[in-house]
């Protein structure tokens, strides 16, 4: 991992020190609401539905032991001192899609004190709000995937530090997103991001970036562009900053539904792929626009060495083992690495009880445990929104099999329809129009046989509560979206979406198959597109080369056939 200079400490430290200052003067009423707002958002405090909610940066997912139970301490100690919020919900942090960590119920008057216990373990909310470069995200395969070309953490520190705080980029028409992978399979979803970068090398062995803009979410789903085939590693500062510069001059700051650069890229075509190559030229030519030298990478570079040597020859996982549920975890949860005898382990953070994402300050601690005792003090953050131990022998897996059984961590579902994403949703968000956790919970419980689950097979389910799609549902190999209507909570369906990764294949929005269906209709409906798959699937074929070959209109019928079940003679 990445290790804080005492440069770095200093910045984190002073930071949360100004803030401290910000928020006594708002308190004391020296400074207005409306002045504190864009200082609490530029350090992740949002003011929610009922409670203000905290995002934290977990850079391109990677996460200590250490870390992790300072999270633990202040989702324990802050979340929730309010006893007018009283919930069984608090104590808890959620797990976001891009490798955050959200904490929904700390009291505003505390936030400076959680600021300097997050520093004091090289953590802030600096940029996961506003109008910014927000958190550098990537695959949380980075450094140990058998199909990685490059090691992209080194490559995402350098634009972290770059971009925190960057003075021109400050105040930019919308937020901006940026995502980083070096693998052949996309893990990162990089296609759905404001900037997708993949790293790769040329017929010659050097190192660049292919650059695709203008991908995202939202009411209008689009996927990035390829601006650029190769980039050097040394120009690609330069060449966001080129990309950056042009949207931050012709942004639509006068729309806030049209500000995202995805708006601009799709009105602009060719016209803006020119406006940002004559930047880049531009900036290449003037002798003072830096390059990345060789010997910062170098430097960030050597904090990212592995921890542990090949144990030599893998052996093979156990197939007769006599229990089951182990077997399955096997096949499940952990996963290929490129060092012999070590495999990556994903802690499932989706199980009947909580949200997905969400965990509660004694499974923080239960997880740091984990990887103190198995991953020599390393989780990763997935985009699927679960933890990963990146580190661990193949000699241990079946004892950490029992532990994380012991803590909650087991269910052998990753890959599965309840291995679903969500976000909060209209329990939490004041942005959403309905409730993505109880439909979470409704499938997480008809869907709970094991057994029915592994006969599905890989299939992504993703549930948002708002058309700002937190919840990626358009990606979706099944989407679900919430939706106001004449003020109560309904849902619409797609299927056929993709994030980019091998299993959905390129990128693309999922297809809506009808009208919205009542918050009760939901596991009637996905229940009923899973069995029109489940009757009409090829040998072999997975749930989303069936929805593809078939098109929307089956799963509508069936869709459309709950409608007609459950409405009033």
């Amino acid at each position: 991992m990445y290790r804080y200079t005492e440069f770095d400490r200093q910045f984190v430290r002073a930071r949360a020190a100004q803030y401290r200052d910000q928020l006594q003067r708002c308190l004391a009423g020296e400074l207005a609401d409306e002045e504190f707002r864009p200082l609490r958002l530029q350090n992740g405090w949002y003011v929610q539905r009922h409670a203000p909610m905290l995002r934290v940066a977990v850079p391109y997912g990677e996460l200590s032991s250490r870390q992790l139970r300072q999270l633990a301490k202040i989702a324990r100690e802050f979340d929730l001192q309010d006893a007018d919020l009283s919930t069984e919900r608090g104590g808890f942090g959620h797990f976001s899609t891009r490798q955050n960590i959200q904490f929904n119920w700390i009291p505003l008057a505390a936030s400076a004190d959680v600021m300097d216990l997050l520093a004091e373990v090289d953590m802030h909310g600096i940029q996961t709000s506003g109008n910014c470069i927000r958190n550098i995200t990537s695959d949380a395969l980075a450094g140990i995937a058998p199909d990685e070309d490059v090691d992209p953490r080194p490559y995402c520190e350098i634009l972290r530090q770059w971009s925190t705080l960057h003075p021109e980029f400050a105040f930019l028409p919308r937020k901006f997103k940026l995502a980083v992978t070096g693998a052949r399979e996309d893990r990162a979803a990089t296609g759905w991001h404001d900037i997708g970068l993949q790293l790769q090398r040329n017929a010659a062995g050097e190192v660049g970036f292919s650059v695709a803009v203008g991908g995202g979410m939202g009411r209008t789903p689009v996927i990035a562009t390829e601006f650029q085939a190769f980039v050097p590693w040394q120009q690609i500062l330069v060449y966001i900053e080129a990309v950056v510069r042009v949207y931050n001059l012709y942004g639509r700051r006068d729309n806030l539904y049209k500000a995202r650069i995805k708006i601009l890229v799709k009105a602009e075509g060719q016209r803006f792929v020119d406006a940002v190559q004559r930047e880049f030229e531009a900036l290449l030519a003037d002798p003072a626009t830096p390059l990345i030298p060789q010997a910062e990478l170098d430097r960030v570079a050597a904090c990212f060495t592995t921890p542990v040597t090949a144990a030599g020859t893998p052996a093979a996982p156990p197939c007769g083992d006599p229990l089951p549920a182990y077997t399955r975890w096997l096949q499940r949860n952990v996963h290929a690495h490129k060092l012999n005898g070590y495999r990556a382990v994903t802690l499932s953070l989706k199980r009947a009880g909580l949200p997905p994402g969400d965990v509660t300050a004694a499974q923080m601690d239960a997880a740091a445990e984990l990887a103190d005792r198995f991953s020599h003090g390393e989780l990763r953050v997935s985009h699927e929104q679960n933890l990963l131990l990146p580190w661990v022998r193949e000699a241990d897996l079946r004892a950490l099999w029992l532990a994380a059984r012991e803590g909650g961590f087991a269910t052998p579902n990753i890959g599965l329809l309840t291995d679903m994403i969500a976000c909060p949703g209209g329990d939490l968000c004041a942005l959403a129009n309905a409730r993505s956790i109880p439909i979470a919970a409704a499938l997480t419980e008809r869907f709970a046989d094991l057994e029915d689950l592994h006969d599905i097979g890989d299939i992504d389910l993703h549930i948002s509560g708002c058309i700002n799609s937190c919840g990626h549902h358009h990606s979706g190999h099944i989407g679900v979206l919430g939706v106001d209507k004449d003020g109560l909570e309904w849902y619409q369906v797609s299927v056929a979406g993709a994030d980019g990764s091998t299993l959905s294949g390129p990128a693309v929005p999922g297809k809506v198959i009808g009208p919205s269906f009542a918050a009760d209709e939901v596991p009637d409906v996905i229940e009923a597109v899973i069995g029109t798959y489940l009757r009409e699937r090829r040998a072999g074929e997975r749930f989303i080369d069936t929805s593809r070959r078939l098109g929307p209109l089956p799963f509508r019928h069936a869709a459309d056939a709950v409608r007609r079940a459950t409405a009033p003679a």
